[in-house]
């Protein structure tokens, strides 16, 4: 599936080739840090169909307590997380569905690290809503 994003303020735009039953929701506490909410949404794109649009992502990286490095991309201006990556010659782009603008048609087919999972955070469909804050 062919998408196109960009952050908030529009100063990083990207667009990408993803498989929607890719998309994924992580309870790391990484993910919990880097977005500040209980669960980062993502999905891959291989290096080859991914293309940086406008702009210049700044970057940030995350060395894990396993000694891996994560590459986490971000606007410098706004502050809008893009997508993070192994520093590999050939990395996986994982775009933060957040920003992408196909975000709607792509709902998350699995979680990854629920050990980590804040417990209220795994259900939260009775909360009461409204359509305004």
């Amino acid at each position: 599936m062919k998408v196109d994003g960009q952050c908030q303020c529009g100063a990083v735009k990207f667009e990408a080739e993803v498989d929607p039953a890719m998309v994924s929701i992580c309870h790391c506490t990484d993910c919990q840090n880097f977005s500040g909410s209980p669960w980062r949404a993502s999905v891959p794109a291989p290096a080859a169909a991914f293309r940086i649009t406008a702009g210049s992502p700044a970057t940030y990286v995350k060395t894990a307590d396993s000694g891996a490095k994560r590459l986490q991309a971000f606007c410098g201006a706004c502050g809008s997380p893009i997508y993070a990556a192994a520093q590999v010659d050939t990395p996986t782009y994982n775009l933060r569905l957040g920003a992408v603008n196909q975000r709607a048609q792509l709902p998350p087919q699995r979680q990854i690290w629920t050990k980590s999972a804040l417990p209220w955070a795994m259900d939260i469909h009775a909360l009461p809503g409204t359509d305004k804050g």
